[in-house]
């Protein structure tokens, strides 16, 4: 199934690919696309988390969010997706929030990059400093949401981020930790729209392209093309 992947990277790079083994953290409209492009690009070991039921509300943005699969857990779902791409992937799937108390459960030991797509600032901070201790590589997905045109995404240091609310609750973070290290993001130089709802406006286009940005840097780091 990779031939064509082989004829772009060479059979050598496509072996390392297969070995290394990712940890995906919250796979609604970034996280699913990284991982499903992950696995279509040689990805054969992977771990996701996430502890969301599927909503109706996702399926404007999230590859796993179907009339069938309305109301069902997102990993189990993301994982049957995955093993009917690549019956020899060994997929981790565990439905699970994490915090300071369950990261605990997760031996991050293993993984060549930690991947974090999910929502919450807390456990954003976390995954990062987690990663500092740990000296692994890390990429952190920003907000998504309320912006439309996905050619201003970018991965960069996080000092480096403009017009992102999060990023700059993380900045502050990393600042107060004294951590030194290059902390790697996906993140927009687009200005969020001001749109008076408590419901997060979202479209397909930015997710979606953060989703294959990430997963295309990680690729083409493991590779040499960074």
């Amino acid at each position: 199934m990779f031939d064509r992947l082989e004829l772009l990277i060479g059979k050598s790079n496509l072996q390392l690919i297969k070995k290394k083994n990712i940890i995906v953290i919250g796979i609604g409209g970034v996280g699913g696309f990284v991982v499903e492009s992950l696995i279509r690009s040689g990805i054969e070991n992977i771990t996701i988390i996430d502890n969301d039921k599927i909503d109706i509300t996702n399926k404007n943005r999230q590859l796993i969010a179907l009339d069938s699969t309305i109301g069902k857990d997102k990993v189990e779902v993301l994982k049957q997706r995955m093993l009917d791409i690549n019956q020899n992937l060994k997929i981790q799937s565990y439905n699970l929030f994490l915090d300071k108390d369950t990261i605990k459960k997760i031996d991050f030991s293993n993984y060549d990059y930690i991947v974090d797509c999910c929502d919450t600032v807390e456990t954003k901070k976390l995954l990062i400093k987690l990663a500092s201790l740990q000296n692994k590589k890390i990429i952190s997905s920003m907000g998504t949401g309320k912006r439309l045109d996905p050619s201003k995404l970018a991965i960069m240091d996080i000092r480096k981020t403009n017009y992102d609310p999060i990023a700059r609750i993380l900045r502050k973070y990393i600042k107060d930790e004294n951590i030194k290290d290059k902390v790697l993001v996906c993140s927009s130089t687009e200005i969020p729209r001001k749109i008076n709802s408590k419901m997060i406006a979202s479209n397909i286009f930015v997710p979606g392209s953060a989703g294959i940005l990430i997963a295309s840097y990680i690729i083409r780091d493991f590779i040499g093309e960074m």
